[in-house]
């Protein structure tokens, strides 16, 4: 970059070191909006061709290059997610957000990609991430920058191009959908807890490698349920295993029919999760919602396209 100081801004090196500082605050963002690394990082890419598209006045004439950052960038993925709602009508079975290894679990490459910059919290568990999936763009958007990146609704209402009022209503829808998909009859202290315990995964683990259908089922809530996504690339069941028996069954006809399996206990989203690796390959990614100490969901990615984070893993 080759600009001159402007009025209230410093030197060339100054200002690109302040654009380049807010890659990071943009890839969390992109991610929790979109759920998909991929996809975040080519949003960010492109909110950064149109800041250098922009003449040397017209970069100096914004006063804050984060906050333009910020607004692009939201722009940007709140298009990609009206595309993405078209594009998930034709996707073969059930869409998944893209799920990412705890950054000092990478090696090689990996330990300098973008996914390391992602904040494992709570904004990003796969439960979450689902949640986010079942709301309009604009509530998503409303919602992630207010709730999450606490943006206040006047400046979230420039992003999305509504009123603040109108913003505030679609925060607080979001906020009812993602209540809603919390079970009512677990204290939140209790569910916290749940989640950060591996002890369950390790447990279940144990009896999956053992085929042990008993011990499954009784780590499984009656009403669990299993979504994979496959995304037509490779075999997945293309619709919702309900109950907890179906679900021990099915997983345990998984390593019956796969002996060179391979399992291990992998942070997944900041929380504990299985990897499963076949031959030498990071095949299946699994994710779990617990509560009162029972799996109440499991997420399986599949989809070799959302699994190219975990190319280096160990197993």
């Amino acid at each position: 970059m080759t600009a001159q100081p402007g009025p209230g801004h410093g030197g060339p090196d100054q200002t690109l070191s302040a654009v380049m500082s807010e890659r990071r605050q943009l890839i969390n963002l992109a991610y929790r909006l979109l759920g998909s690394l991929a996809e975040a990082e080519d949003a960010v890419q492109e909110t950064y061709a149109r800041w250098y598209a922009q003449s040397r006045e017209q970069q100096e004439a914004i006063e804050s290059p984060g906050a333009w950052l910020t607004t692009v960038a939201s722009r940007v993925c709140l298009d990609l997610l009206g595309s993405a709602r078209a594009r998930r009508e034709l996707y073969v079975g059930e869409w998944l957000p893209e799920p990412l290894p705890a950054a000092a679990e990478q090696s090689g490459a990996a330990a300098a990609d973008p996914a390391e910059r992602v904040t494992l919290d709570e904004s990003v568990t796969m439960a979450f991430l689902v949640v986010l999936g079942t709301m309009t763009p604009a509530e998503r958007v409303a919602f992630v920058l207010h709730d999450v990146f606490r943006y206040p609704f006047a400046e979230v209402a420039g992003i999305v191009g509504r009123s603040p009022a109108a913003c505030r209503q679609l925060a607080s829808s979001a906020r009812r959908r993602v209540r809603a998909s919390r079970s009512p009859a677990t204290p939140a202290a209790q569910h916290a807890a749940a989640v950060s315990n591996p002890a369950i995964v390790r447990d279940f683990k144990a009896a999956w490698e053992a085929q042990d259908i008993s011990a499954l089922i009784g780590l499984l809530d009656p009403g669990a349920t299993a979504i994979a996504d496959g995304g037509g690339l490779v075999s997945a069941a293309l619709r919702p295993i309900e109950g907890g028996g179906q679900v021990a069954r099915y997983l345990a006809g998984i390593v019956g029919r796969l002996p060179r399996l391979t399992i291990a206990t992998r942070t997944v989203n900041g929380q504990p999760g299985l990897v499963a690796e076949l031959d030498g390959a990071v095949v299946t990614v699994f994710a779990f919602d617990i509560a009162a100490d029972k799996i109440t969901r499991i997420w399986i990615i599949r989809n070799p396209s959302k699994l190219t984070r975990w190319a280096n893993q160990a197993v």
